[in-house]
């Protein structure tokens, strides 16, 4: 019977995929969106070959450099959140390592938006979890009642549209998530207007700086 599972790598070749994976986000992180995948191959002590092997083109780089920068920082996140019994914080733990991630691999995010390598399943992988915690401070009244999946959305755009306006490493972010989650609290919330849909989904549009 056929299959479509694919075979897990052999262990000197999942070496050298993770090893050229973590130099992409070391290289990028330091000579920013014009990195060359030749640059790479060197830093990470393989042939441009064995690159081309594992990646066929820098779109597929990215990928796997995202995934893998997900998989680090912001997974063990959600899974902190949904095992916190204070839902409100959980969602702040989340947001935190969302923006984290956007700073340290800003030059990345940057290639990897203007290449179209940001998918909207990636894009699900992040929100998903994240509405979930919403919903779970909704139940808990810790999270106003009148907010749809739409506003998180919106409001994980209005916090990469700040990092731009100062220095990356400042942590001035942390303010303007403070006051996101402030705007997601019950206490004295002004009624709402009517919730608008989404546009067509385009995911990569939250990391375009």
């Amino acid at each position: 019977m056929a299959t479509d599972i694919p075979k897990p790598l052999r262990a000197d070749a999942a070496r050298n995929f993770e090893k050229i994976t973590r130099t992409a986000r070391q290289v990028y992180a330091e000579r920013g969106p014009e990195t060359q995948l030749d640059e790479i191959a060197r830093r990470a002590d393989v042939g441009i070959a064995t690159l081309y092997r594992h990646f066929p083109d820098k779109t597929a780089l990215l990928r796997a450099a995202l995934d893998q920068a997900f998989d680090e920082q912001i997974t063990p996140a959600i899974e902190q959140a949904m095992h916190d019994d204070q839902p409100r914080r959980g969602l702040a733990t989340v947001l935190e390592a969302a923006l984290s991630l956007a700073i340290n691999e800003r030059n990345i995010l940057a290639t990897a938006t203007n290449l179209g390598a940001v998918t909207a399943e990636a894009a699900t992988r992040f929100f998903d979890p994240l509405t979930l915690l919403a919903r779970r401070g909704q139940q808990a009244g810790v999270i106003r009642a009148d907010l749809v999946p739409e506003d998180i959305f919106r409001a994980m755009a209005m916090l990469i549209s700040v990092l731009p306006t100062m220095d990356p490493h400042s942590g001035g972010w942390r303010r303007y998530l403070t006051l996101i989650l402030d705007a997601l609290s019950p206490e004295a919330a002004t009624p709402l207007p009517p919730a608008v849909p989404l546009l067509p989904p385009r995911p990569s549009n939250l990391l375009r700086s």
